[in-house]
């Protein structure tokens, strides 16, 4: 099969790569690199450095043309950024993806899926929390995760092109924390810890810790990119997790080393979990990978470079 994966080079979306590329599919990456690395790209795609947000409508055809499907992970994905410039975040993070499904219609683009987010449910007020929860956006993030992927929804069925819409609830894994882009929403406290640990620095707990939330290793939420685009399901919302909780103060202990504590964040949730049986149940996936070997394997890493 060929896959096209916006936003390549980034976190999540190099995972995706590299989770197609071992399947055997032929992949190309599109990314403009301003939140994306170099370094994520793996050797046997084909990169296109681009910004999907200003291509020609002649270049954006040609780089549709002949991919079965489209994994659309491109973004702007900063939250504090979203609310001093929301026009330029709703620009690629809106306007791109309605594009991208006009033009993946005049193409014959089997499939688009999309990464969506848990945000777009805010301060749930029922967990576990399924996709028919409340949405309540506390951030122009979460308002244009959740406005690009109702338009995909929409615009998909009238056009024919299969659109499904992933919502991520805290992703983790390697190369999640990038020190040049700290902002990035996928910069999950796992990927902090792992960073200030690394670097002898305190780990940075907000209030006391408590809040909890269900943490996703990124190669289960690259299979679940995968699993998506090879259903038979052609329309709808999936929440990807695992449906367990940690709290913070869990985790930072989990990683050992000094703890450092800072006065609570206004407006952030207390807790995440979703619910994810129709995922189970639509798309047949499961989370394999657990959060305790992951930091034991940070912890591992961490002695064998000091040894």
């Amino acid at each position: 099969m060929k896959c096209l994966v916006t936003g390549g080079a980034g976190f999540i979306g190099s995972h995706v790569v590299n989770a197609l590329i071992k399947k055997g599919a032929d992949v190309s990456v599109i990314d403009n690199l301003s939140t994306g690395q170099i370094d994520n790209l793996n050797k046997d795609c084909d990169f296109i450095r681009a910004d999907l947000a200003d291509c020609s409508d002649a270049k954006l055809l040609k780089y549709l043309q002949g991919n079965d499907f489209i994994f659309h992970l491109a973004a702007l994905p900063r939250i504090g950024p979203s609310f001093e410039r929301p026009f330029e975040h709703h620009r690629a993070n809106i306007d791109v993806t309605i594009r991208l499904l006009e033009k993946s219609a005049q193409v014959g683009t089997k499939k688009i899926v999309f990464s969506g987010s848990s945000a777009v449910y805010g301060d749930p007020s029922i967990v576990p929390t399924t996709e028919n929860a409340k949405i309540q956006p506390l951030n122009p993030y979460a308002l244009q995760k959740y406005t690009a992927e109702q338009y995909g929804l929409l615009l998909g069925k009238k056009s024919g092109v299969d659109f499904i819409s992933l919502r991520y609830m805290n992703p983790y894994g390697a190369n999640s924390f990038n020190p040049k882009n700290p902002d990035n929403a996928y910069s999950s406290v796992i990927g902090i810890f792992e960073h200030r640990i690394k670097n002898g620095l305190p780990l940075e707990v907000t209030s006391d810790g408590s809040q909890r939330r269900d943490f996703v290793d990124v190669r289960d939420v690259a299979l679940a990119n995968i699993a998506a685009a090879l259903s038979d399901v052609k329309y709808g919302t999936f929440n990807v997790g695992t449906g367990l909780t940690y709290s913070i103060i869990e985790v930072a202990h989990m990683f050992g080393g000094r703890i450092k504590f800072l006065p609570a964040r206004l407006g952030e949730a207390t807790i995440t979990q979703a619910d994810i049986s129709e995922i189970k149940s639509q798309i047949g996936w499961l989370p394999r990978f657990k959060i305790e070997d992951y930091i034991n394997s940070i912890k591992q890493n961490n002695k064998d470079d000091d040894s």
